[in-house]
């Protein structure tokens, strides 16, 4: 932007994220989602909001690769309950997972439960609590917690998972996870894919200054 004669402030970097990460997450959401029913390992993350810290529930497969995620407040059954629901109803019903790893904490157990019991998680889907399966989404963690950091904390659950949803995009890109839907493209299959679908408003854009 300095090259072409703009300084622009922060806010309009802060406005982009705000209404561009959302809308590329929710355009891209098809191509990263499994189309195998891998197992799943689960966990949380704690990320600090307005000052307190809030929970980043995450999902990976056995690979690595990003399955859902989603921001609560809490860290209760309720909100595990939450996650994992909308985890299971983004993706088709044959690409459930066969077994659902967590860590021994005790909310999991009965919210998987509850959810078979309601008919959203196969019957067959078995949960297991095995320390060591969990380090690929530990891992994962400390990755996206590298983006995340540098922000140095949010100022609202809105703003936070907007951003969020971002840097969990950004994160699926660095991993290759929509390789394959870039057909050896690169960066300008990236463009290709984030460009589908209809295109909203762009938010307002502030300068500061002009160069004549």
């Amino acid at each position: 932007m300095l090259e072409r004669g703009f300084e622009v402030d922060h806010t309009t970097l802060y406005l982009w994220v705000q209404h561009y990460a959302p809308e590329i997450e929710k355009r891209m959401r098809w191509y990263w989602k499994p189309t195998l029913g891998y197992s799943w390992r689960v966990d949380e993350t704690y990320v600090k909001v307005k000052g307190k810290w809030t929970y980043l529930y995450r999902a990976v497969d056995k690979y690595g690769d990003t399955i859902d995620f989603y921001l609560s407040s809490t860290r209760s059954s309720k909100a595990a309950k939450r996650f994992l629901g909308k985890a299971l109803k983004s993706i088709k019903p044959w690409v459930h997972p066969k077994t659902i790893n967590t860590d021994k904490a005790p909310t999991f157990g009965p919210v998987i439960a509850d959810l078979q019991e309601e008919g959203k998680c196969p019957e067959d889907t078995v949960h297991r609590q095995v320390k060591y399966l969990n380090n690929i989404v530990e891992a994962d963690h400390g990755k996206l917690k590298r983006l995340i950091n540098p922000v140095r904390g949010f100022k609202s659950m809105k703003t936070a998972y907007a951003t969020i949803k971002g840097f969990e995009l950004m994160h699926m890109f660095r991993k290759g996870q929509v390789d394959a839907w870039k057909y050896g493209q690169g960066l300008i299959g990236e463009i290709r894919l984030i460009e589908r679908g209809p295109v909203e408003e762009p938010p307002k854009v502030f300068v500061l200054s002009y160069v004549v």
